[in-house]
């Protein structure tokens, strides 16, 4: 395993040979500084300059509290689609990159950046990098990023356009999995926004931005305020609600869905609150064969979406 922290990704092909090989200058870890590269850019990859192993990355010894905030204000992703979509949006986000030497070719662009912005990254096994995701998708990437806070409803809404406009309101949905592909269905339809409770813990995690294919990068999180408040500010602007129910709603391929619509998801098990239903606007719901009871919430989701946007596209 190399790590390079801002320095030339490919090195100087010579074997490590242990501490001694380093310069004795420290960096402000106490690691070992490598020497600057001769070149400004990395040199095209060669078998010839291949990693050296070794263990797999350690975390830095820091204070239990300092830690918790890290973790708190830091996400891991893996996946190429993840990684190479915040890479597009918000490189400087980027703190810390793994990847697989089999990567190398694909990931130049973003190895470049890292050198010339003194990020740090590592070659390193396929073990190591299924440790750092906690996952055998990782699909030979796993960045560090720092998160992306959620925004107030206000400056959601007075930032955005004028004309239809489609939004989710998830209300107890907190599988990683069907999160990711809720947001891989939002992004594939345009959706404007995702609106997370008050006191929701759902959070974007690694898995869910790896089932996303990058989709999370390309709609905002909103955090809402209180409920009745939040209902107040959606409908000032234009906004129908309507509550997604197993049962007992009206057909979503019979009725005329309005142009500025918030769809309200509740979780698989238990649905969403009844007060929240009952303060909808309107009930939808998917007829079937009734040869099962309903559909998955991501499945149903991307149903929801595709029957809004063929009416207002």
């Amino acid at each position: 395993m190399r790590d390079h922290d801002g320095n030339s990704p490919w090195g100087s092909g010579s074997k490590a040979r242990g501490p001694k090989a380093h310069s004795p200058r420290a960096t402000d870890e106490g690691a070992p500084r490598p020497y600057p590269p001769r070149e400004g850019t990395p040199r095209p990859y060669s078998p010839r300059h291949a990693p050296v192993r070794a263990a797999a990355p350690q975390e830095d010894a820091v204070p239990a509290h300092s830690a918790r905030e890290r973790r708190d204000a830091e996400l891991r992703l893996y996946g190429m689609n993840a990684v190479q979509a915040v890479f597009a949006r918000r490189p400087q986000a980027l703190r810390k990159l793994y990847l697989s030497e089999a990567r190398i070719p694909q990931l130049q662009p973003l190895l470049k950046w890292c050198v010339a912005n003194r990020v740090g990254y590592r070659v390193v096994d396929d073990g190591d990098l299924q440790k750092l995701a906690a996952s055998a998708h990782h699909e030979g990437v796993v960045a560090e990023v720092l998160r992306e806070e959620p925004l107030p409803l206000s400056s959601w809404l007075r930032d955005l356009p004028a004309g239809p406009q489609c939004a989710l309101w998830l209300d107890g949905v907190g599988n990683p999995h069907n999160f990711g592909a809720i947001l891989r269905s939002a992004a594939h339809f345009g959706v404007s926004a995702m609106l997370l409770p008050k006191h929701a813990t759902l959070s974007l995690s690694g898995a869910a931005a790896r089932v996303a294919e990058g989709g999370a990068e390309t709609l905002p999180m909103v955090r809402l305020g209180r409920e009745d408040n939040s209902l107040a500010q959606l409908h000032a602007a234009g906004f129908q609600l309507a509550a997604t129910v197993v049962r007992g709603g009206s057909d979503v391929f019979n009725i005329t869905l309005p142009q500025r619509l918030i769809y309200v998801l509740g979780a698989e098990a238990v649905g969403m609150s009844p007060e929240l239903a009952a303060a909808c606007d309107l009930r939808v719901s998917i007829p079937g064969s009734g040869a099962v009871e309903s559909l998955n919430v991501a499945s149903a989701t991307a149903v929801l979406l595709a029957q809004w946007a063929s009416r207002n596209r």
